[in-house]
This record gives C-alpha cells, structure tokens and sequence, in this order.
C-alpha cells in the first residue's frame, strides 16, 4: 500500500504519480522557506542548490526502488545548509565574500579594460552582445560597464547621453505608481475595484474606450495617477474562405 513511499522494483504508474506529487509540494515548500529569489539570473550558490536538489529529487522519479525518505532527507539537509550560508552572507560581509563574487569593471571611463576581461573570461563578442541588450551600441556613449556577481553586464552611460528626466527639466511628472488590474480577461476583479470606483464608473471608463461591456474586455488597469489602459478582447471574424481576429 505504501509502496510509493518505500520504494519498489515494479512499482506501479500510480506510485509514480504519487512520487511526483509529493516531491513537487516538497520543493514548493523549501523554496518558500529559503525566500524568493530571481530566476533570471541565479548566483553561483543558487545554481549549486538547484543542480543538487534536481540530482537528489530526481532519482525516486527515475527509479521506482529508490525510498523517498533518504533523498527527501538529503533534499531538507542541502536546503538548512543553503539556507544557513545566505544567512551569513546576510549578516557577514567578509563571508559573503567567499560565496559571492565582487562585480568586476569591464569598461572604465570610457576605456576597456582588457585584463578584466580576460579575469572574467569574456570575449569582445560576448561583451558587444551583452552592451546591445542594454541599449548600448555606440561604445563611445559608455562611462562604465560591470560585471555583476549574477553573470549579466550593467551599464552607465556618460551624462550627455543619458536620458532626460522630468526633474532635469524642472517639470513635475503626475505620479504612476503600481498599476491596479481592474478587469482581466473579461471578469471584474472586485477587491481592486472597490479601492478606486464603482462598478457604474467603470462602465463609463469603458464606454470612453468604445466598449460596451466588460466581458469584452481582455485587461483594463489603472495607475496611481489615474491613467487607464484597456485592452479590448480578439473577436472571431468569419469570412468564407478564412478567420482573422481583429
């Protein structure tokens, strides 16, 4: 009966589905313990974990003899031992040394430097590629490029080429904030409407777009200055030889 827990040369396809389960809510759960973390970009410790949780988990779903409670014991081990080195990166600064990399300086002042880049193993291929991601083509428009501990390249560009702000022009921009989804995908998300209007308000915001209803509202947000963005939902039109959306 508990088969799926203890392991079996012919365990059935139930006890698989069981396994994967009870493994997923697991690491679930570990994640939730160790705090959210960017999946963009994983520091060389959050990679380490990643690839030794997915071995160690792994096995039971590969073979059904394996017992799930080693490598779910193994799995709770390596998460306390990530979890407990973060915490000292946290508190320590000389310690977060060793399992962090400092940010190393690929362009300064305008200048490349090539020892760093060797020190860093980056080609100039690699380094063009990463500069046309951030908006950089023109190198000449370049104050500094580093190299972060999360692998991906940050760019300052000098004064002159920076982008103009508001405040540099001695202008007052109305606030945007975080913007409230207010319809999304044809349904009224109620406890955000509450917070900015009424549901006759909304109608009437909608109308001002050409919609009649909500329901024919894919997304509609609005931010905190008060500036709305509808989406209208695809409608099907038929045509005798094709369908498009419009």
């Amino acid at each position: 009966m508990f088969e799926f827990w203890t392991g079996a040369e012919d365990l059935p396809v139930y006890g698989f589905l069981i396994r994967a389960i009870i493994i997923y809510v697991y690491i679930f759960v570990i994640i939730k313990v160790l705090g959210q973390r960017s999946m963009v970009a994983l520091n060389p410790i959050d990679f380490l974990f990643a690839v030794i949780i997915g071995d160690v988990v792994g096995e039971p779903l590969a073979d059904g003899s394996v017992p799930l409670a080693g490598p779910l014991s193994a799995a709770a081990l390596i998460a306390g031992i990530h979890l407990g080195l973060s915490y000292l990166a946290l508190k320590t600064p000389r310690f977060r040394r060793v399992i962090e990399d400092e940010p190393i300086m690929i362009i300064e002042k305008g200048k490349i430097l090539h020892k760093e880049m060797t020190k860093a193993k980056i080609t100039v291929e690699s380094l063009l590629m990463d500069l046309r991601l951030q908006d950089a083509i023109d190198l000449r428009e370049i104050d500094y490029a580093m190299l972060e501990p999360n692998g991906q390249i940050s760019v300052i560009k000098k004064s002159q080429y920076q982008a103009l702000t508001p405040d540099d022009m001695q202008k007052q921009a109305p606030p945007k904030g975080y913007p409230t989804v207010l319809i999304q995908d044809g349904r009224i998300v109620e406890p955000n409407l509450k917070k900015v209007g009424t549901r006759g308000w909304l109608e009437e915001q909608l109308q001002k777009h050409g919609i009649r209803h909500h329901t024919d509202c894919f997304l509609m947000t609005m931010d905190e200055g008060g500036q709305i963005y509808v989406s209208q939902m695809n409608q099907r039109v038929e045509h005798p030889n094709k369908e498009i959306f419009k």
